[in-house]
């Protein structure tokens, strides 16, 4: 019997704007959809001046520390 997979849907990158927007506006920092957008095309802006690889490592790292700090 075929394994039956289901299809996730496609993000965009606003759908990852709007989550990390909602993840990081708290009581205590409030933060929006536009301010979100900012912050994460400046930290592309300085990914880009290095090489792919390099970027994905520092990608690596960051989702090793995030999965450090996961409840």
């Amino acid at each position: 019997m075929a394994k039956k997979t289901t299809k996730k849907p496609q993000l965009t990158l606003s759908d990852i704007y709007n989550q990390v927007s909602r993840k990081a506006d708290t009581k205590g920092v409030k933060i929006n959809v536009a301010e979100t957008k900012r912050v994460l095309a400046c930290f592309f802006d300085v990914l880009e001046d290095y090489k792919p690889v390099e970027a994905f490592d520092f990608i690596a790292k960051g989702l090793k520390h995030a999965g450090t700090r996961r409840h």
